[in-house]
């Protein structure tokens, strides 16, 4: 069995019962970060052979994870915080061993998702979104924004504490009267959640503090002409 386990995006206390008692009958769990996977087993007293993966390491890791695969071995997948396959490297794992052992069971263990909450709170978007994940640090960066405004959905994004000014700014260029609703830190104890236009969210982010992980939810291109026109 290959148990994809999502784990808390912040508050340890989100863990979900179910993967504590996936990871007590592991043989042996792969993560990112052992040091950051160690912390989170220790809080719940979780003992299991763990082996990191990297995307650099994706050919020799997969490989490892195959062969225990092949020895009849249970083995689990997480990422450092939330779900593993969502906009993380955990993917190719997944895909690589559906290729090579089409007949492995591949089992989620649902549970504590940046996506699910930042939808949850942020009043538009209920009825249907688009997850986009990351944006390109670079090249292609704002084709990639423009193309995220022009979604006739609700947008998802995940943002990093070094590009999330950058990435409003655009958007304050571009779409100055769209509504954002922008989760930093979130289920952790500075968690803030930010409404507002590009702009009005970038003056309330220098009063507060831009550090933290940040999930973003852009009001759909066509909820937001429609809501214009009845202004």
């Amino acid at each position: 069995m290959l148990y994809l386990i999502a784990t808390p995006i912040g508050n340890l206390e989100d863990m979900t019962f179910r993967a504590v008692e996936t990871i007590k009958n592991l043989d042996v769990l792969f993560c990112e970060d052992t040091r950051q996977t160690k912390r989170l087993l220790d809080r719940y007293g979780l003992r299991v052979a763990l082996d990191s993966y990297r995307e650099e390491a994706h050919a020799r890791k997969a490989e490892r994870m195959i062969e225990l695969l092949q020895e009849g071995k249970n083995v689990g997948l997480v990422s450092d915080a939330g779900t593993p396959g969502v906009s993380d490297p955990g993917g190719r794992l997944v895909a690589a061993v559906v290729e090579r052992l089409p007949n492995v069971n591949i089992i989620p263990i649902p549970g504590p998702s940046a996506v699910a909450a930042i939808v949850s709170v942020a009043g538009f978007g209920g009825n249907g979104f688009t997850f986009l994940g990351f944006p390109p640090n670079q090249k292609g960066r704002q084709s990639f924004i423009r193309e995220a405004l022009d979604e006739p959905r609700t947008v998802i994004l995940y943002e990093s504490p070094h590009r999330i000014s950058k990435l409003l700014e655009s958007i304050r260029e571009i779409s100055p009267d769209r509504n954002l609703v922008v989760g930093r830190e979130l289920t952790k104890l500075h968690e803030t959640i930010y409404r507002g236009t590009a702009a009005e969210i970038i003056s309330a982010i220098k009063k507060t503090s831009d550090k933290g992980e940040f999930a973003i939810a852009i009001e759909s291109a066509r909820h937001g002409q429609r809501r214009l026109n009845t202004n």
